[in-house]
């Protein structure tokens, strides 16, 4: 399946299913996929979880994600950090989810895989490039059943 195909069917499912974000989440779920991690997995993991969105309000450590997935909190997350700088990240749950849009917005970023680290400051490399431009060429390989779960009503 294409990236193209792939981001517009899951934004599709994502958005009928009532999420905030539906397009930049099937978009971030996608780009994982591509570069060689688990987005599909992730994401289905944290369609099972209760809570989904958070006021985001800084403290003097930063801001605690309260262990809300990253899945449906990484663009609010992007959004904040843009406004008011660097951010130190605590409490969070699916940290990779923040990593594309990273990437997209040659931002620096932590160890996304801790339960805390900081995001903010300027990207110098972008080490997913190649790995993006052969999967747009080659397309996106995606497990039949978590796909089938996440895009099928």
């Amino acid at each position: 399946m294409t990236m193209k195909e792939a981001e517009a069917k899951l934004s599709d499912a994502l958005t009928h299913g009532g999420l905030s974000e539906a397009g930049d989440i099937a978009w971030a779920t996608v780009w994982l996929q591509a570069c060689g991690y688990d987005g599909l997995k992730i994401l289905s993991e944290a369609m099972a979880d209760p809570q989904r969105s958070l006021t985001l309000t800084r403290d003097a450590l930063g801001l605690d994600l309260q262990n809300i997935s990253c899945a449906f909190l990484a663009p609010a997350i992007m959004r904040e950090v843009k406004a008011n700088g660097r951010a130190f990240l605590r409490n969070v749950r699916h940290g990779l989810y923040v990593l594309p849009f990273t990437v997209r917005d040659n931002t620096g970023i932590g160890c996304p895989v801790d339960p805390s680290f900081a995001v903010g400051g300027e990207r110098h490399k972008n080490p997913y490039g190649e790995k993006l431009a052969l999967a747009e060429a080659d397309g996106i390989e995606l497990d039949d059943g978590l796909w089938a779960k996440l895009t099928t009503a």
